[in-house]
C-alpha cells in the first residue's frame, strides 16, 4: 500500500508542475472565491489553515480575507518527535518562521495556542482527493492525528488534477468533508 501512495503521490506532483504561475494564480483565486460562499465559511470565526507552498492552493489570499472578516486564523506548528501537530493564532505573516522541509509555522513566542475546539473550520491540506472526501497526504501523517480527534467542519482545497477515482485506505486515515476545486464542490452540503 505504501508503494501505491507513493506512486499517485509522483503523479500528482507531476500532474501540478505543468501547472503555468498564471493558472496557479487564477485558479487559486478561483477555489477561494469558493471558499468565501461557503456556510461553514461564513460561520466560522476560527480557522486553522497552513500557509501554502506551490503547488499547493495558494492560502495566503484566504488567510488576509479571515483577518479582514475578523476571524481567528491558525496555523499548525509541527512536533516532530511527537509527530503531533498545535494550531496557534497569528494576526500578522511575520510571526511566522521557515523550519524544515521549507515550511512556515508559527513562532512559538509571538503566538498563543488554540485548542482544537476552539477551531470552528479546519482547511486541510492533501496531494490527492477522491469526490468522497477520502484524501491522501504528503506521509507524515500530522494530520490523520490531528483529525482523529478533532470534531470540527473540515474542507480540502484543490485542483482538478488532484481530483482522483479511488484512493488506498489505511485504518489511520482520516476523511475530509468538503472539497472545493475550481470547478466543483464535493461533499456535505449545509
Amino acid at each position: 500500500m505504501t508503494q501505491l501512495k507513493k506512486e499517485i503521490r509522483r503523479h500528482i506532483r507531476n500532474k501540478l508542475a505543468q501547472l503555468s504561475e498564471e493558472q496557479y494564480v487564477e485558479r487559486s483565486k478561483m477555489i477561494a472565491q469558493k471558499l468565501f460562499q461557503q456556510p461553514v465559511w461564513m460561520r466560522a470565526k476560527c480557522i486553522g489553515i497552513t500557509i501554502s507552498l506551490q503547488p499547493e492552493v495558494d492560502t495566503y489570499l484566504i488567510i488576509e480575507k479571515a483577518w479582514e472578516e475578523g476571524k481567528t486564523v491558525t496555523v499548525p506548528k509541527c512536533e516532530p518527535k511527537e509527530r503531533k501537530m498545535t494550531f496557534r493564532a497569528i494576526t500578522d505573516f511575520k510571526q511566522l518562521e521557515r523550519v524544515y522541509f521549507d515550511l512556515l509555522e508559527p513562532i512559538e513566542a509571538q503566538t498563543k495556542a488554540k485548542k482544537a475546539d476552539e477551531i470552528d473550520l479546519l482547511i486541510v491540506p492533501g496531494l490527492a482527493f477522491t469526490e468522497q472526501g477520502v484524501r491522501l497526504g504528503v506521509g507524515g501523517g500530522y494530520y490523520d492525528r490531528y483529525l482523529a480527534h478533532y470534531k470540527g467542519e473540515t474542507v480540502a482545497l484543490a485542483f482538478n488534477e488532484q481530483i482522483v477515482k479511488t484512493l488506498p485506505v489505511d485504518v489511520y486515515d482520516q476523511s475530509i468533508k468538503r472539497i472545493i476545486t475550481d470547478e466543483l464542490v464535493f461533499g456535505q452540503n449545509d
